[in-house]
């Protein structure tokens, strides 16, 4: 995806964990959209951070969406994944893309991958990998800072209001 291309639809999902999520539901507000897999290590090392901005800044409007995809057969297990995701305390809307209909619609080729959506759902930034979360953080600042009340400390944390972890 390019920079400022709308949102797309979330074609192809065989099942939602935590409740469905639509683009009706998700316009106007910031969006932040994770593709994972079950046996991805540094996937699993990067939750801690998104269930932090999800509880942390939810009340300043932002919206987030998992979206998994299987990197193998085994991936593909809804128990395994349902087992991780109990597991990583995930508690927003989880999409279960096994087709890799809507990881196709995203154009996305990589996990961890996170894009970051605007009010309008227009893509504002795309990081992949380990190191992206910095990235993430960073842009949530730049581009929702005061309007949303996302706030950047000294801590290096993005906070809202004073730098409470």
């Amino acid at each position: 995806m390019r920079l400022r291309e709308e949102m797309p639809d979330f074609p192809g999902i065989t099942e939602w964990i935590n409740g469905q999520a639509t683009k009706a539901d998700l316009a106007g507000s910031p969006v932040l959209v994770h593709i994972w897999s079950v046996s991805c290590y540094m996937c699993k090392e990067s939750m801690p951070s998104i269930n932090e901005w999800r509880d942390q800044y939810a009340a300043n409007g932002l919206k987030v969406i998992g979206i998994h995809t299987p990197h193998s057969e085994k991936d593909t297990d809804i128990e395994m994944i349902k087992k991780a995701i109990a597991e990583q305390h995930l508690t927003h809307p989880i999409a279960i893309d096994n087709d890799r209909k809507t990881v196709d619609a995203f154009q996305n080729e990589y996990v961890p991958a996170f894009y970051l959506f605007d009010e309008a759902l227009q893509l504002r930034h795309f990081q992949a990998g380990e190191k992206g979360l910095q990235l993430v953080k960073k842009t949530l600042v730049q581009n929702f800072g005061e309007r949303r009340g996302f706030l950047e400390c000294s801590s290096n944390y993005v906070c809202v209001m004073d730098c409470t972890r």
